[in-house]
């Protein structure tokens, strides 16, 4: 399929795709909050820059965004059509640091949640795992 984009406009808008303070970031810190958690962002003394970090509860939670880090079963988890080989390997890349960041933060003793994109959309769903977790 032919992108009906021309180049300069195409890299222009991925430049503007953002990497914090997304959206379903600010959905999940304004529950945190809330709910009378307090925390710190995008702590880069660990593994990953959690988006979100719960110092006294040894917790992070990260919220991704189910194209980026693929989640399993999503509709917004769709594969682009062209230049296909190139986003497969971006993709499986994205997963693996994904699993890698959680394991070292694990075995730092570290408790993480992943808060995906979608999940932003139940208010009640999202306050009740958040409470579950912390």
């Amino acid at each position: 399929m032919v992108d009906r984009i021309s180049p300069e406009r195409r890299s222009w808008l991925m430049a503007r795709v953002k990497g914090q303070n997304t959206l379903p970031e600010i959905i999940v810190r304004r529950m945190a909050h809330s709910l009378g958690y307090r925390f710190r962002l995008h702590v880069r003394e660990l593994p990953g820059s959690p988006d979100l970090v719960f110092p006294r509860r040894r917790a992070v939670v990260f919220v991704h965004g189910c194209f980026w880090h693929r989640h399993d079963g999503c509709r917004k988890a769709t594969s682009p059509k062209s230049r296909e080989d190139f986003w497969n390997e971006k993709f499986e890349r994205n997963v693996a640091r994904d699993r890698r960041v959680k394991s070292e933060l694990e075995l730092m003793g570290w408790r993480v949640l992943v808060v995906w994109e979608c999940e932003t959309r139940d208010p009640e769903k999202l306050a009740l795992d958040l409470q579950a977790f912390l």
